[in-house]
């Protein structure tokens, strides 16, 4: 008779403590214990020791199996970990972080990383199999809409599994925030009032009343019409991914030199600041001809802008001219800032408009929440839970189904707070996000690849390039670091069937399939698997907080980013006025509604998880818990490097500070 020790430890959320019965087999290559029962309640944060009493020895240990017994009552279960001590001392973890739900039988695996070549027992073979089968059943893809990324087939967050379903906590946390906001602005009478505002000043009153986060809006409100903070923005704003260097003007934004001599200073031209690369441009050709909605049964309006900006000899970034239509004419004016004090103001928040569409819709939903469902779907349905790459991308899809499958159902829904609340009709934003599709490219989400790319190595002041690039290298190192322990050669890349069909699964649902995109259908080498998890990593953590997290703050003072326009673009200079514009910039209820949903989506909610922060032992292997104390201290020092910049700063860049960006795609 041999004796098995064993620990099973039960999760320290709420409900994950179990009334129902829980019994245990051990299973090892050379046999199988008999069921042991777990005496006794299992509450949260515990951990229950037992005894398993074997005939022989059952030889390496492979396999537990966690039973599930519902008595009168169904109580779920959350089991973190298993831990064995065999009779000769050789203790074995098995990793489980997962519900047991009704009368279920659910096997883990010792927590070594173990690609399918590393398999030789049949019984491990089989599980793998076994459980990507399953995977594939419970996470299936659907279309929401033609030219999209393809999303998980649920229809609301009631039929998500409970796996990767909100936390209590978070959940608590979620709707008090939403009902505690709309109530407040409910108080405030804003969610009643269908009326222009009455002055500028008075939109300011808003935000007064949200204790602590006033402090960024309040800046905003102060300098929003200035040009240097105009300029700002498209560095270190909500949208820092739009801008590029202008080597050439389009024959579509006929500016010339004459028009802008005053803005460049003296003794130069613009072909001269072209050539010197101060010259850049934003153009919004996605908007073109997208179809405008309604709002309390009055037309709204949709413009394209072109935005050339100059970077003076003081380093700051400057609009210089703007179109507000793709294409040039005499009822399509340019826009300079000689002109008149409202026809430049409006001219700018048009562009202000425009990059609305394009935060919220493409570099936002697009390009961090789709992505990132179907970077989550990819991993579940194709690596099992045992492969090295499932454990390190797992935490980084935390809450990210359950968040994406609500915002379906209330935020971009027909009807939704974002049709409602903006001037595109629900069609026009189908339309924004196909088209957005169509652009992306691999370089467009690889940080280094996109500031090459786009010609702003050079630029002065830009926070978000300059985080961006030393976080993507802190990720880098230390997913080349995972790669490097499990992966020998680039031959082994190749051989890895699950990776190949996971990039496979990605390149068909989440591009579509679209070569053009350079987006890779398969993976040669570490060097290729390296920047694609990179990329993946970067995506669900940095790149979401870079452009997540400011909302609040940059658009919490309207017409510094306008959900809506009431009237059409001018057709000519010398008609705008202070009346006019706030005719035309959102009425009240808009405004207090848009701003509902960025409180919440720009608000800190319990049970948050920064990027680095590992509490699930998934990796039981020491080198990999090594690597990861590696990633977390040098995640620190960037901490420190982005703090005591902020120091001295009136306006701090702290979207990509690691403890203000989560792990994942959760808000």
């Amino acid at each position: 008779m041999v004796v098995y020790k064993v620990k099973v430890a039960t999760g320290d959320i709420l409900e994950a403590g179990t009334q129902n019965s829980i019994c245990i087999t051990l299973v090892g290559s050379q046999g199988e214990s008999r069921k042991t029962t777990i005496n006794g309640v299992l509450l949260p944060g515990t951990v229950q020791s037992l005894l398993v009493h074997c005939e022989q020895d059952l030889g390496t240990l492979l396999l537990v199996r966690l039973h599930k017994f519902r008595l009168f009552l169904e109580d779920a279960w959350f089991c973190t970990t298993v831990a064995v001590t065999a009779p000769d001392g050789t203790l074995s973890r098995f990793p489980c972080y997962q519900w047991l739900e009704g009368t279920t039988t659910v096997e883990i695996r010792e927590g070594s990383g173990q690609k399918a070549a590393d398999d030789k027992l049949e019984i491990l073979k089989k599980h793998r199999q076994l459980e990507l089968k399953a995977r594939q059943e419970a996470y299936q893809w659907k279309n929401y809409a033609d030219g999209w990324p393809r999303c998980l087939n649920v229809d609301s967050v009631f039929d998500l599994d409970s796996n990767v379903h909100f936390s209590c906590i978070r959940e608590a946390s979620f709707t008090g925030t939403l009902i505690f906001q709309g109530a407040s602005q409910l108080l405030a009478g804003f969610l009643l009032r269908q009326t222009s505002w009455n002055s500028l000043d008075e939109m300011r009153s808003i935000f007064s009343r949200t204790q602590g986060k006033e402090i960024v809006p309040e800046y905003v409100a102060k300098h929003w019409r200035e040009d240097d903070f105009f300029g700002y923005q498209f560095l270190n704003g909500n949208n820092p991914i739009v801008i590029r260097r202008c080597t050439a003007l389009p024959a579509k934004f006929p500016v010339t030199s004459d028009m802008v001599t005053s803005s460049l200073g003296g003794g130069t031209n613009l072909d001269k600041e072209m050539r010197e690369g101060r010259i850049f441009i934003v153009d919004y050709e996605v908007l073109e001809d997208i179809p405008a909605g309604t709002i309390h049964g009055r037309q709204q309006y949709v413009a394209a802008p072109l935005c050339l900006l100059h970077q003076g000899t003081d380093g700051l970034l400057r609009p210089i001219a703007i179109q507000l239509s793709q294409t040039p004419g005499p009822t399509h004016p340019i826009f300079v800032p000689s002109d008149e004090e409202w026809d430049w103001l409006l001219a700018k928040t048009w562009v202000r408009n425009a990059d609305f569409y394009s935060h919220q819709l493409l570099t936002h939903l697009l390009r961090t929440h789709l992505f990132g469902e179907v970077f989550a779907i990819a991993t579940l349905r194709q690596l099992p839970t045992c492969h090295p790459l499932f454990k390190l991308l797992i935490p980084h899809f935390r809450y990210t189904l359950h968040i994406n499958t609500l915002a379906r159902a209330v935020l971009i829904n027909p009807g939704g707070l974002i049709d409602k609340g903006s001037g595109a009709t629900y069609e026009g934003l189908v339309l924004i996000v196909q088209r957005g599709l169509e652009k992306v490219t691999y370089t467009s989400l690889c940080l280094p690849d996109d500031i090459r790319e786009r010609g702003v190595e050079h630029v002065p002041n830009y926070y978000y390039r300059d985080d961006g690039l030393k976080l993507w290298e802190i990720i880098k190192s230390f997913v080349s670091s995972i790669v490097a322990f499990y992966y020998a050669d680039d031959a082994a890349v190749r051989g890895d069937s699950e990776v190949q069909a996971w990039v496979r699964d990605i390149f068909t649902n989440g591009f579509l399939g679209r070569t053009s995109s350079g987006v890779p259908s398969t993976l040669q080498t570490v060097a290729e698997l390296t920047k694609f998890l990179t990329m993946v990593m970067f995506t669900c953590s940095v790149q979401h907080a870079s452009v997540n997290n400011g909302q609040y703050d940059l658009g919490a003072f309207i017409p510094n980013a306008p959900s809506s326009m009431r009237h059409p673009p001018p057709a000519e200079k010398g008609r705008s006025f202070l009346q006019h514009f706030l005719d035309t910039v959102p009425e009240v209820d808009t405004t207090a509604n848009i701003l509902v949903a960025l409180i919440l989506l720009s608000s800190r909610l319990k049970d948050m998880r920064f990027l680095g922060q590992y509490p699930e032992e998934r990796f039981t292997e020491m080198e990999p818990r090594r690597l990861m104390r590696v990633f977390q201290g040098q995640l620190e020092e960037m901490r420190e490097l982005i703090e005591e910049r902020n120091h001295w700063a009136e306006l701090r860049y702290n979207y990509m500070n690691p403890l203000e960006t989560e792990n994942s795609i959760s808000i």
